[in-house]
């Protein structure tokens, strides 16, 4: 199972209503939720013991800690119970208060909450669920330097907060999972951002792994069949353009990311969709006017949410160190950016094979194909009066189409073997299921999760 985090935390406040949701759009099976008692017998969720101020939470009212906070923090277990049902997804409890251990329980049972495991790192708080006879599975949670199998209980799940480890997948052996079923005891693994890690850590037989991405966990793509390119990123999930947005994509497995790259007045790369910074960061004025330096100082995320105000505009670098991290790719639009400094970049990071390009400006396009034949070049179908000159043009490495052109060229195009990707930036159901029906070998779009459900109930693979 996957289970988000203090829900998909990586894009929105933690344990805030935002948060949950958000990690069911992902795919989320669970939301880990963290549950304090207010002074006045609020049960809320929130992850620590005391507000930034250093007021304990459980010595202040409900209205005391929201007037303190965040706004979207400290929302009601009510009202986060109410969002799981309407949202179909399940309950991670994690019972900081321990002496609200019985309370959790009994609000689930009546809210009648069938999926749900509770737990917590007090034994006391786990006792109290047991001689409760609460009928929800109960877990411990195991710090760092505690053996699992040395607890004061003995819970139904263990979960291993070992996050903070080197390698903690190394003690997960054989042996391990051994004893773990002797006992009866299912596992839960700790939250987990790093996809390297992760990639292992899908492999173990365990119950359920936490993260801040709830999409790393389960990836809807597999990025083996139908391959989808997400415009700008994530763009509906994180603010454009962003690395926020990037890791949401890769995290979910699909397999490219589409970026904008303009050139700074150092010469150096940045990812940015506009010529002008106003729109997408809160700074003025034209990019190339701007040092490197001068535009790290911005936030490229505040406009979209102030959970992204500490966002910053990446540089060509990042992106391809991203892209490299979880082995994906890259399509790269060059704005103002000359098309040598790109591919010099590109070919810096041994990215050749895993970058196409394109840009509105025909000369970059024929100055990149001038530096090497060898450069993945897009082609747009409607940019060319035949599909001859398409191809002669560029020697391109794929043709893009859109949906309101014709597509009669697809078969010449197959029985050619040059890919054909399909762009479309609306939401609309019935184009997306035109798009699949129609069986390109990439798309790019606006909507990458809603197409990955589409294609899902289509039968068709990614």
């Amino acid at each position: 199972m996957s289970i988000a985090h203090r829900g998909a935390s990586a894009y929105a406040p933690e344990n805030s209503l935002d948060a949950f949701a958000l990690a069911a759009d992902l795919g989320a099976d669970m939301w880990e939720v963290d549950l304090h008692q207010t002074a006045d017998g609020n049960l809320i969720a929130f992850h620590d013991f005391h507000l930034a101020d250093g007021r304990s939470i459980a010595s202040l009212s409900l209205d005391d800690i929201r007037a303190a906070s965040s706004a979207n923090q400290a929302p009601l277990l009510t009202e986060v119970i109410a969002l799981a049902q309407a949202r179909g997804c399940g309950l991670y409890a994690d019972i900081k208060a321990t002496n609200a251990a019985a309370a959790v329980s009994d609000m689930l049972q009546d809210a009648g909450v069938e999926r749900a495991i509770l737990g917590a790192f007090d034994p006391a708080a786990v006792r109290a669920l047991q001689d409760h006879n609460t009928p929800y599975p109960i877990a411990a949670l195991v710090p760092v330097g505690v053996d699992p199998f040395d607890l004061a209980v003995k819970p139904d799940i263990l979960h291993l907060c070992w996050e903070k480890m080197d390698r903690p997948q190394d003690l997960l052996d054989q042996a391990f999972f051994a004893r773990c079923a002797e006992r009866g005891q299912k596992v839960v693994l700790w939250h987990e951002e790093d996809p390297a890690r992760m990639a292992e850590l899908r492999r173990l037989p365990v119950l359920g792994i936490c993260s801040d991405r709830p999409e790393l966990v389960n990836p809807v793509s597999s990025g083996q069949g139908l391959q989808i390119v997400c415009h700008r990123g994530a763009n509906k999930i994180a603010p454009e353009n962003t690395l926020s947005a990037a890791h949401a994509c890769f995290a979910a497995g699909f397999s490219h990311v589409e970026i904008d790259v303009h050139v700074t007045s150092d010469d150096e790369l940045v990812v940015l969709h506009d010529p002008t910074l106003d729109r997408t960061t809160n700074g003025h004025g034209r990019v190339g006017d701007h040092s490197l330096a001068q535009l790290r100082q911005l936030s490229a995320g505040g406009w979209f949410s102030q959970h992204f105000a500490p966002e910053k505009l990446p540089t060509l670098d990042e992106m391809l160190d991203l892209a490299k991290s979880y082995c994906r790719k890259l399509y790269i639009e060059l704005k103002s950016a000359p098309a040598d400094l790109i591919w010099n970049r590109v070919c810096a990071h041994g990215m050749q094979d895993r970058v196409f390009f394109w840009s509105f400006v025909t000369q970059s396009l024929l100055d990149l194909r001038g530096l090497s034949e060898q450069a993945h070049i897009m082609a747009r179908r409607q940019d060319f009066d035949s599909l001859e000159q398409t191809l002669e043009t560029f020697m391109p490495s794929l043709v893009e189409f859109t949906v309101t052109e014709s597509w009669a060229d697809f078969p010449e195009l197959r029985r050619r073997g040059i890919p054909i990707m399909i762009a479309y930036g609306g939401e609309e159901r019935q184009v997306l299921e035109r798009i699949a029906a129609a069986a390109p070998d990439m798309v790019n779009l606006d909507q990458p999760f809603l197409f990955a459900q589409i294609c899902r109930e289509k039968g068709v693979a990614l």
